[in-house]
């Protein structure tokens, strides 16, 4: 099996999924629980990775498009990522959380804190996207004493019991646990269009207006829901909106932050400092990492007479922070934000020329998270990304009836991979629409 260098073409020597592929995930049907609907199986089994390259364990090369959902941010195995792992691995794996923390742990802290945009920032670390909501959502209902959380439809915080209150992309992921989760959600619709932005201002200042909101909880650039871009002052007055009320505003810049959009966080670009920044998947640089950055006076909520705490036996673990501190230190070397913003910009401009208006798909995003919109076609998103994986390329699906093709590779991915890309885009729609 040939161990990929990172920035190579897709090199298919058997059709996807091979053999052994089917072999090993009729194992993993086996083994691991059932989860949704019964589907028949078009997928891989992942091998080894480098960069922007999978092999999967019919020595199949792939160029992925998807980066573990947008946590690969520097792609597989980044060298720096790899030495600062092997470092730490000599030197720490664990230590005792907040009793006793590590190094790595406190250095990661301080980093994250001086990323806020408001000084003196202070930050709770978890393990997943979810565990950063989570947290985000306590100090909310600790700082304002107040229950209840806007969030949007579409929208995706991950499945923990906080999170999956305020899930909007499925209706079918909350229901069966509906008695056991907060009942102070209200969704409203999140807004594709200018036209749109004050109709739902409108609605979120009803919801808010009921007094009992603590929290509004939003993604700046609507992820599993189908990469939508909300209107230019849409953030802004949201946040004004939500302080006017007495409720904090969480920004979950869990996949839109660490410049994948063409920013440390999508929301500054809107002119806005969000209460609190719930930041995971490419933090860890492939280890499980999330972090909730907030301001100062909000964080001081959790010090109260009777003890109240957030954390987990691995929250910080000394590994993940490690790579996290390496992740951070590339981003910015290699000024990766500014690469995202203009590769983004170009590869947009292409995909949008090569697909024209013909075909009624439409191409949105920003930085190195793109969708392509099927518009009414329920499914076509996955016919899309079938036709990509027979192409070698992954991909990933977005939308409320997975009509959005979903694009978010390394940041670090090689622009000829890039063109290479479209043409096989461009295939995939025509199959799929």
């Amino acid at each position: 099996m040939t161990t990929p260098q990172g920035d190579e073409l897709p090199n298919l020597v058997t059709r996807a999924p091979g053999e052994h592929s089917r072999t090993f995930l009729l194992r993993h049907k086996h083994a691991a629980a059932p989860m949704g609907p019964a589907r028949a199986s078009g997928g891989i089994v992942y091998a080894t990775a480098a960069g922007a390259n999978v092999v999967d364990v019919d020595g199949n090369r792939y160029v992925d498009l998807a980066a573990g959902f947008g946590a690969q941010i520097l792609g597989h195995g980044h060298p720096a990522v790899r030495r600062a792992l092997a470092l730490q691995a000599e030197r720490l794996w664990h230590a005792l959380g907040d009793v006793h923390p590590s190094d790595a742990k406190i250095a990661v802290a301080e980093r994250l804190a001086a990323l806020h945009p408001e000084p003196g920032a202070q930050v709770i670390l978890g393990q997943s996207g979810s565990d950063a909501v989570s947290a985000a959502l306590k100090t909310c209902a600790l700082f304002t004493g107040k229950p209840g959380v806007v969030a949007f439809q579409g929208a995706y915080h991950g499945l923990g019991y906080g999170p999956l209150a305020a899930c909007g992309l499925r209706v079918s992921y909350r229901a069966p646990f509906t008695p056991q989760l907060n009942p102070h959600v209200r969704f409203c619709e999140y807004p594709g269009s200018a036209e749109a932005s004050g109709r739902v201002l409108d609605e979120v200042r009803r919801a808010i207006g009921q007094g009992d909101v603590g929290a509004v909880l939003v993604e700046p650039i609507l992820g599993r829901g189908g990469v939508v871009v909300p209107p230019a002052g849409f953030l802004r007055e949201l946040h004004a909106l939500a302080n006017e009320h007495g409720a904090l505003l969480v920004a979950d810049e869990i996949w839109t932050g660490l410049g994948r959009t063409g920013a440390w966080f999508r929301s500054t670009t809107e002119e806005v400092t969000p209460d609190l920044i719930c930041l995971g998947k490419g933090l860890g640089g492939g280890l499980p990492l999330s972090a909730v950055v907030g301001r100062r006076g909000v964080m001081a909520a959790w010090q109260r007479e009777q003890e109240v705490v957030d954390t987990s036996t691995y929250a910080g673990a000394p590994l993940a922070c490690a790579t996290a501190l390496a992740t951070l230190d590339t981003l910015g070397r290699e000024k990766l934000s500014e690469r995202a913003a203009r590769l983004g910009s170009a590869w947009r401009a292409e995909l949008e020329a090569a697909l024209g208006t013909a075909r009624g798909v439409t191409v949105r995003g920003a930085g190195l998270m793109l969708g392509v919109d099927f518009g009414p076609h329920p499914g076509a998103a996955v016919m899309a990304v079938r036709a990509l994986l027979e192409r070698g390329f992954l991909a990933t699906t977005g939308g409320g009836q997975r009509e959005v093709l979903v694009l978010t590779p390394p940041l670090t991915i090689a622009e000829p991979l890039l063109t290479a890309a479209t043409a096989a885009v461009v295939e995939a729609v025509q199959e799929a629409a």
